[in-house]
């Protein structure tokens, strides 16, 4: 099938990625946004090879090249004193092994190149400040109806809205997401204000009793970001934008190396937030009819494997596929629900237990023989592009 009207409701990377793999394989593609604007929006996204291959065959490789920092290696570290536990190589080893890089970017750099990349197949396909309310299916077209009183028909409906997503509740009903027993610090330092700290390899883990600390570099090594995430027995508020203190993030981790010390305290005091974590079990079932869901709306994931964002990248890259590859929009959409939903249920089962490993486990015991990644559950090994489906 090909030139068939395809509404996405949501404009984060999932969205873009499915607009613009739909959009090279024959497809009309319209992405309605609830927001007014597109901004910078969150901090980094760690992108396995599994995620760089889709963004490099939609042809995303330059703004990794520019954007981009692909660490030679990673490692992870004793919290008490920054000693090695593990050392995890990446570089062209990784690249080579997988044909793509591991590789760690701002998500406003990357979301900005998916938008500038849909834009250029078509300039008007991005509509913004449009709700979605409700929507009505037959058997031939199905009608989405947006908050301002306009509607738009189509021959699919792609929910990629987010774990609180409009479209799963109407789909599926209004589950509320669970809080996961984690909250998170994040922040993002210039390199100017690093002097004083060690900040090598460029990307590593620093595990701890009940909590732990994922830095890396970005923009081409300018910056570090960072996430502190610790167990917490309650959180009243979800979101990327809930403003904390640089005293606050300091006090929890205050038993932490001094590396660490002197990144949290360089966090600008306007740019640290602080979020709950939270997640929804996953769907075994996806699609109705002629909608369907993708990324966080479908499958929630949580961020202890880094494997969140590059899901909903290669939900967006089978999907298409599954598009070119069925005479039907049904089949098309069993087809897709077939190659994904195992594989995401996994995902999110893996990234439970890593968030409980790494704020868990001894570091006395700590070695590449228990450390879990992408790489050790065969998760970068995936080809979304050209995986039989």
């Amino acid at each position: 099938m090909q030139n068939l009207r395809i509404l996405i409701v949501g404009a984060g990377i999932g969205g873009l990625a499915a607009a613009l793999a739909l959009q090279r394989s024959g497809q009309r593609v319209a992405v309605y946004e609830s927001t007014t604007e597109l901004g910078d929006v969150g901090a980094g996204l760690t992108v396995g090879s599994n995620g760089t291959i889709v963004l490099q065959h939609l042809g995303l490789g330059p703004v990794i090249e520019e954007f981009g920092c692909v660490p030679a290696c990673g490692a992870v570290l004793d919290y008490r004193d920054g000693q090695t536990l593990v050392t995890i190589p990446h570089g062209e080893q990784t690249t080579r092994r997988f044909g793509a890089p591991y590789c760690q970017i701002h998500r406003a750099d990357l979301h900005a190149g998916l938008i500038a990349a849909v834009r250029a197949n078509d300039a008007d396909c991005i509509r913004l400040d449009a709700p979605l309310t409700d929507f009505v299916q037959s058997d031939h077209e199905i009608v989405a109806n947006f908050a301002d009183g306009t509607s738009a028909a189509g021959d699919l409906l792609i929910g990629c809205d987010g774990i609180r997503s409009t479209v799963r509740a109407s789909l599926f009903g209004m589950d509320a997401p669970e809080f996961t027993g984690y909250a998170a610090w994040r922040g993002v330092v210039s390199m100017e204000d690093l002097r004083d700290a060690r900040v090598e390899p460029d990307t590593a883990v620093y595990t701890g009793p009940g909590r732990y600390i994922t830095r890396y570099k970005i923009r081409g090594g300018a910056f570090v970001n960072y996430v502190a995430t610790a167990r917490t027995d309650s959180w009243a508020e979800e979101g990327w934008s809930v403003p904390s203190t640089v005293d606050a993030v300091c006090e929890a981790f205050a038993d932490f190396c001094p590396d660490v010390q002197h990144l949290l305290a360089a966090t600008p005091p306007e740019s640290c937030y602080r979020w709950g974590i939270f997640d929804r079990q996953p769907l075994s079932r996806w699609s109705v009819g002629r909608v369907t869901l993708l990324g966080d709306a479908a499958h929630p994931i949580t961020p202890f494997l880094g494997q969140g964002a590059v899901m909903a990248l290669e939900d967006a890259m089978i999907l298409a596929r599954c598009l070119t590859t069925d005479d039907s929009v049904a089949a098309s959409l069993a087809r897709y629900e077939a190659a994904r939903v195992e594989r995401t249920a996994f995902v999110y089962r893996e990234s439970q237990n890593a968030g409980r490993y790494l704020s868990d486990c001894d570091n006395q015991v700590y070695s590449s023989e228990t450390h879990v990644n992408e790489e050790t559950l065969g998760l970068a090994a995936y080809n979304a592009v050209t995986v039989p489906i």
